[in-house]
C-alpha cells in the first residue's frame, strides 16, 4: 500500500503532527537558551526541564481518559489552540523583557500537561482515519516526517531564530500550533453514537484502572510493553552519555558532533519509511522480533567501534531500528485495542515505558562518572541482548483477549 491511499484526513493528520513537531523543535532548545539567560545556577535550569518531564508521569493516564471520553477530533484542536496562546503569551512575555524562573516553569509544565492528552488522542484517532492493514504505513510516515521537521529543519534553525530575536522562536511555535489546530478541525467528523450503543462512565479513577487491566490481560501487547520498557532503560542510559561517549572514546571532532548526531536523524527516517514494507514482509510481531536483534547487532557495534564514521554508522542503524519498533509497536496496539478504549490503553502503554527512563539515565550517569562512558555502551548492548532473547523466547503473535471495555478485568 502506498501512501496515497492513507486518504485525505490522515494527509490533514500528517500535515498537523509535521506542523506541531516544527514548532515544538524550535521551543525546546530555545527554552533551555532563555533559561540560561535568566540564571546560570545549573539546578534551576535543570527544574525547567524537569518540570517539561513530569505531566506525562503525572498526568498520562489522567489524559486517555479523557482522550476516550471526548471526540478525539475536536479534543487535539481545543489543546493545539490552548498551546498556541501559552506560546504566544511567552513570545510576548520574552519580547517585553520580563521573563523570570516562574515563567519559564510554568510554561513548561503547562505545555507538557496539555501534550499528555494530545499524545493520548491522536493515538486513538490515528485508526479511525486509515485502515487496520495501512497502520504500521501511517505510523512510519508519521515518524518520518516529525524527524524530518524536528532534527533536520526545527533543531538547527532555533539557535538562529534566538540569536536574532530571543522571542521569534516562540512566536513562530505559537503559529505551528495554531495552523495544526486548524488542520485538525478540517478532519472528517466523528460518525454519530447511536443512543444504544453509549456506554455508561464510571469514575475516572475506575476507568484508568480499565484501560491498565485491559493491557495487562492481552498477553502479546503487554509483553510488547514490558519489553519497550525494558529497551528504553538501555537507551536512556546511551542517550544519556552520547556526547561524552562520542568526544572522549569515538574522538569526534566538537564541531563534528552534529553532523555525528545527525546520523540518528538519517537512521530514524529511513526505519520510519520501512517500517510499514517490514509489516507487510514479515507481520508486525515477528518483525518486533527482528528489530530487537538488528539493534542489538548495532548497538554492540557501537560499543565495539572506535572511529567515528564507524560509530556513526552503527547509531544510525540502531536508530533505525528504534523507529521501526515504535511504529510497529503503536500499530499493535491500535489493531487490537477496542476503539473505546484506546485513549486508555496507549497512555499505560506510555507510562510505563517513561518509568524506565530517568533510571536509565540516572544509572549511566553514575556509572560514567565512576568507570567511564565505554562501559555504559556495553552495558546498553547487554541489556539489549537481554531484552532481545526474552523476545525471541516469549513474544508470539497471541489472539486478543477475550474481554469488552464492560468486562475488563
Amino acid at each position: 500500500m502506498t501512501s496515497s491511499a492513507l486518504g485525505r484526513d490522515f494527509r490533514l493528520l500528517w500535515s498537523a503532527a509535521v506542523s506541531s513537531r516544527f514548532g515544538d523543535a524550535l521551543r525546546t532548545p530555545a527554552l533551555a537558551l532563555l533559561a540560561a539567560t535568566v540564571t546560570r545556577d545549573p539546578r534551576i535550569i535543570a527544574a525547567v526541564t524537569v518540570a517539561g518531564q513530569l505531566p506525562p508521569l503525572l498526568f498520562g493516564l489522567l489524559g486517555g481518559v479523557y482522550a476516550d471520553r471526548w471526540d478525539r477530533r475536536r479534543t487535539m484542536a481545543l489543546v493545539d489552540g490552548v498551546r498556541a496562546a501559552v506560546v504566544a503569551a511567552l513570545a510576548v512575555v520574552v519580547a517585553l523583557n520580563r521573563v523570570s524562573v516562574l515563567v519559564l516553569l510554568v510554561a513548561a509544565f503547562l505545555l507538557a500537561s496539555l501534550g499528555t492528552l494530545f499524545d493520548s488522542a491522536s493515538f486513538a484517532l490515528l485508526p479511525a482515519l486509515v485502515p487496520a492493514d495501512a497502520l504500521p504505513l501511517a505510523n512510519g510516515r508519521l515518524q518520518a516526517g516529525s524527524a524530518v521537521a524536528g532534527g533536520f529543519l526545527g533543531a538547527p534553525a532555533a539557535g538562529v531564530l534566538f540569536a536574532v530575536a530571543p522571542a521569534l522562536p516562540f512566536a513562530l511555535d505559537a503559529v505551528t500550533f495554531a495552523a495544526a489546530a486548524l488542520l485538525v478541525l478540517a478532519l472528517s467528523p466523528a460518525p454519530a453514537i447511536s443512543p444504544g450503543t453509549v456506554r455508561r462512565r464510571g469514575s475516572v479513577w475506575s476507568e484508568i484502572v480499565e484501560g491498565l487491566r485491559w493491557l495487562r490481560a492481552h498477553r502479546t501487547l503487554w509483553r510488547v510493553t514490558v519489553l519497550a520498557a525494558a529497551s528504553n532503560l538501555a537507551i536512556s542510559g546511551i542517550m544519556a552519555v552520547l556526547v561524552l561517549y562520542a568526544l572522549d572514546v569515538l574522538r569526534v571532532p566538537p564541531a563534528g558532533y552534529g553532523l555525528f548526531a545527525a546520523a540518528a536523524i538519517v537512521g530514524g527516517v529511513a526505519g520510519a519509511l520501512g517500517a510499514g514494507r517490514l509489516a507487510a514482509w514479515l507481520g508486525t510481531v515477528p518483525a518486533l522480533r527482528a528489530v530487537l536483534a538488528v539493534e542489538t547487532v548495532a548497538l554492540t557495534g557501537f560499543a565495539l567501534a572506535r572511529h567515528p564514521v564507524s560509530g556513526g554508522v552503527a547509531l544510525a542503524v540502531f536508530a533505525a531500528g528504534t523507529v521501526v519498533w515504535n511504529s510497529l509497536g503503536a500499530s499493535y496496539g491500535q489493531r487490537q485495542v477496542p476503539s473505546e478504549l484506546l485513549g486508555r490503553v496507549g497512555a499505560a502503554q506510555r507510562m510505563v515505558g517513561l518509568l524506565t527512563a530517568p533510571l536509565g539515565a540516572a544509572l549511566a550517569g553514575l556509572a560514567a562518572a565512576a568507570y567511564g562512558t565505554a562501559p555504559v555502551a556495553g552495558a546498553a548492548a547487554g541489556t539489549f541482548a537481554l531484552v532481545t532473547l526474552a523476545a525471541w523466547r516469549s513474544l508470539r503473535p497471541a489472539a486478543p483477549a477475550v474481554l469488552t471495555s464492560s468486562r475488563a478485568g
